[in-house]
């Protein structure tokens, strides 16, 4: 169980929890906000464990996955990755500035933080070598989740999206991934999107992560002349029909996740339109104080 302090410092076992470092008060410091909410990287133990269970009750209470009995006794989603990531939050200021305010939350994996937890996430599903051997800084994405009673803002999502370009802004990341999930185990129900993805949206062979051989099923259950591109896009999640429109790729192979009733692809994004993005609209704040939040790469409104 995590050790309770107001600061975020070690766990029973001397982890070191912060990977956060200096640049935390920078992302505090870009002005990400809008109307009541506003996007941080959680600074408490007690903010990631509100982050813990709002993640708990979306994916085990509301999307039936699977939890251990640890993770069902204290209604928490946990793993070894909470104690070295970054916990991207979105806060409703208007219900307090603390863990009582969390109501959207994405987990953020550096190089570093995966080389204390012995690997990325996405590396139990995929054979990501090619990723870790890009130059430069990589960031994996996972544990998205917004409160059922923000989902139709669609602010909510998007100040996630804006926290994370400037998280990629910031520590100069290149190249950003992780597994998007599909509703529901059975690869033949989702041929459609599946087979979409696979001809359409294929990673390059220098940035392709492959499903682990145990693991493979293959995407390319319909002839690409099949495909009724419209029909396969409306079959898409928001959350990956985001990371497309920010020229994202995808793996080869598809993964069942019997834990959280899923199929997962491995989405790669490279980061060169988020990062213009956020620099265009940090360029403008500096000529214009007053100007809005920085744009997000996207807003899937998950």
């Amino acid at each position: 169980m995590r050790q309770k302090t107001n600061q975020r410092g070690t766990n029973q076992s001397g982890t070191n929890l912060s990977m956060a470092d200096t640049k935390t008060d920078e992302l505090d410091q870009a002005g990400l906000r809008l109307g009541n909410l506003g996007v941080r990287l959680a600074r408490t133990e007690a903010e990631i464990d509100a982050a813990q269970r709002l993640r708990y009750q979306i994916f085990y209470n509301e999307m039936a996955a699977r939890p251990t009995p640890e993770m069902a006794a204290r209604c928490r989603d946990f793993d070894r990755f909470d104690d070295v990531c970054d916990h991207l939050l979105v806060i409703d200021h208007d219900r307090g500035d603390g863990p009582e305010g969390v109501v959207g939350t994405y987990r953020l994996i550096r190089r570093a933080a995966a080389s204390l937890a012995g690997g990325f996430y996405s590396a139990s599903e995929y054979d990501i070598g090619p990723l870790e051997a890009y130059p430069g800084e990589i960031l994996e994405l996972g544990r998205s989740c917004v409160d059922v009673a923000y989902r139709t803002r669609g602010s909510t999502m998007q100040l996630l999206w804006r926290g994370i370009a400037a998280y990629v802004w910031q520590r100069g990341i290149a190249l950003m991934f992780g597994c998007g999930s599909l509703p529901g185990t059975d690869p033949k129900a989702l041929a459609l999107p599946l087979s979409y993805l696979y001809f359409n949206h294929l990673a390059p062979d220098a940035l392709r992560p492959t499903a682990l051989p145990a693991l493979y099923a293959d995407m390319r259950l319909m002839a690409p002349e099949e495909i009724d591109k419209r029909a396969a896009l409306g079959q898409l999640p928001p959350l990956i029909k985001g990371y497309l429109r920010l020229g994202g790729f995808v793996g080869d192979g598809a993964v069942i996740d019997h834990q959280f009733n899923t199929t997962d692809v491995c989405i790669v994004v490279k980061t060169d339109l988020v990062t213009e993005k956020y620099y265009r609209h940090y360029d403008r704040q500096n000529r214009e104080p007053r100007a809005g939040a920085a744009p997000g790469p996207g807003e899937p409104d998950r």
